[in-house]
């Protein structure tokens, strides 16, 4: 029998009690792992047991798949018209509005995010997606071809099947929004697999959704490591498309993982090193408010965090000043704190590599200008990190460190910065400061992202594409194009008056 955790928050923003189920939930019920293990989720604020969840094997995900196939071919998918699952999407955005606090507590709980930021962030993004897509649960529509007066010939857009969806830790909530909604709306069925170090808010969405109607086995959850549930999803042979967010080096496991089992379909939003690049006649407060919003938000844990910030050399001494000024002002500490903006890491190994990071900007040669130590005795929090005097090929500049750690760099002109800024493997997202519009633009144009910002940084809605040109990712989360991810098209062709 599964166990529960119960947690009584009390806490200067957030008082309430939460009991949540920690077993598998597959078929519509919470069950145990098959082989009877668990895993320990740790409080990142504090370095200690938060509780212990069932653990999930390729077994599991064995049962899940059955499960989700089964309900795929009796009860979802195109047996169950669009308008119907529209209203079941709606519905549970309507139950996750219900408990929006309950949400970010534990969001905040569990993954060391600000209850501030996750309750109105991370929250509402997940519930505006969920109902962008039950809006378009009936909409996936194909269009009539026309060839000649003999033939009719017509598309439609069918359901792939059973979809894994693998979840990373750094928006818990929001990316299993961001997965299950296209593809419940477009009539799939899931196996999704969370974070082992962020699971709860995943747990605490399967009754939620269970009462906003969806069938047993349209959405299955199995907890798990990586390498071994996160692994089955992409080897299973009855798993037609699987999508992922995380690290690169990942995501090109699971591609060859797809290629040498059933050729599954795959999509991936993987890592960023994104540009942020400030001219002269940008609004340098702005500029310098977005820059930090852009680096340190999340405590840096964002894939498309804006770490790498190109200065004109007009204005790189004003700007380095006021942005390590707006650096020493941001509040650490716990996460559910009234004015904290920074809270800690996500786990002990995310910390140890950000400090290897930044001790190899030091071993380099770059300029620790600000920052770059722990913050406080216990937990995993580390302070906002600003290197200066750095080159291109240095591991700060050019991989993805995925913490509190920007590089600041001079330029001169728009044709070095275009060029520096796309001197890197990755491609996920890009700004661009200026009042000059007409250059703004033409910057962005020249960018080799998939998201460029004007003026801001990290501004995404549901209903506008995200995901990577390069090594960032194949496809695109979010907005219509999403839907192409888990639909199937079928062409038709109906012969009227055609002659053998």
């Amino acid at each position: 029998m599964p166990q529960t955790f119960t947690h009584e928050f009390v806490t200067p923003v957030y008082k309430g009690k939460i009991t949540i189920n920690t077993g598998l939930y597959i078929g519509g019920k919470f069950v145990d792992g098959v082989d009877g293990k668990t895993h320990d989720v740790i409080n990142p604020a504090t370095g200690k047991l938060t509780t212990k969840i069932s653990l999930g094997t390729e077994k599991d995900v064995d049962v899940a798949v059955k499960a989700a196939r089964e309900a795929y071919d009796t009860v979802w998918g195109l047996n169950m018209p669009g308008h119907e699952r529209g209203k079941c999407l709606m519905k549970l955005a309507q139950l996750m509005d219900e408990c929006h606090d309950e949400l970010a507590a534990i969001e905040a709980l569990d993954n060391g995010k600000t209850f501030t930021w996750a309750k109105t962030a991370d929250i509402p993004g997940a519930i505006q997606c969920l109902r962008y897509y039950g809006g378009w649960a009936d909409k996936n529509q194909g269009k009539v071809i026309e060839v000649d007066e003999s033939k009719l010939a017509y598309t439609r857009h069918e359901p792939i099947g059973v979809c894994g969806q693998i979840i990373p830790w750094n928006f818990p909530l929001l990316m299993m929004a961001w997965k299950i909604g296209p593809a419940l709306a477009t009539g799939n069925t899931i196996v999704l697999k969370p974070s082992e170090f962020t699971p709860l808010t995943a747990l605490r969405m399967a009754p939620l959704i269970a009462e906003a109607g969806f069938p047993p086995g349209v959405v299955n959850i199995v907890n798990g490591y990586g390498s071994v549930a996160g692994a089955a999803i992409a080897a299973h042979p009855h798993i037609e498309k699987v999508a992922f967010t995380g690290s690169t080096l990942v995501g090109r496991r699971i591609m060859e993982t797809a290629s040498q089992t059933n050729l599954k379909k795959v999509t991936l939003e993987l890592g960023g090193k994104s540009p942020n690049i400030i001219f002269d006649d940008a609004d340098v407060d702005q500029a310098v408010d977005w820059a930090s919003h852009g680096v340190f938000w999340n405590h840096g844990q964002a894939c498309c965090a804006g770490t790498r910030i190109f200065v004109h050399e007009k204005i790189y001494d004003e700007f380095l000043q006021k942005f390590t000024e707006k650096a020493q002002t941001i509040k650490i500490g716990d996460p559910f704190g009234v004015d904290t903006y920074q809270g800690p890491q996500v786990s002990q190994l995310q910390f140890d590599r950000i400090m290897g990071y930044i001790d190899s900007g030091r071993s380099e040669g770059a300029t620790l200008h600000h920052g770059g130590e722990r913050h406080g005795e216990e937990g995993y929090f580390i302070q906002p990190t600003i290197f200066t005097d750095t080159h291109p090929e240095m591991k700060i500049v050019r991989e993805e460190i995925f913490g509190p750690v920007g590089v600041v760099i001079k330029f001169s002109s728009e044709e070095d910065v275009i060029r520096q800024a796309n001197d890197s493997q990755y491609g996920l997202a890009a700004a661009v400061f200026s009042k000059n519009i007409d250059r703004a633009l033409r910057v962005a144009h020249k960018l080799h992202a998939g998201t460029a910002w004007v003026n801001c940084v990290n501004s995404v809605n549901a209903q506008v594409p995200f995901g990577g040109y390069k090594q960032s990712g194949i496809g695109r989360e979010l907005g219509e194009y999403a839907l192409a991810n888990y639909s199937a098209v079928k062409a038709v062709h109906v012969n009227l008056s055609m002659p053998i």
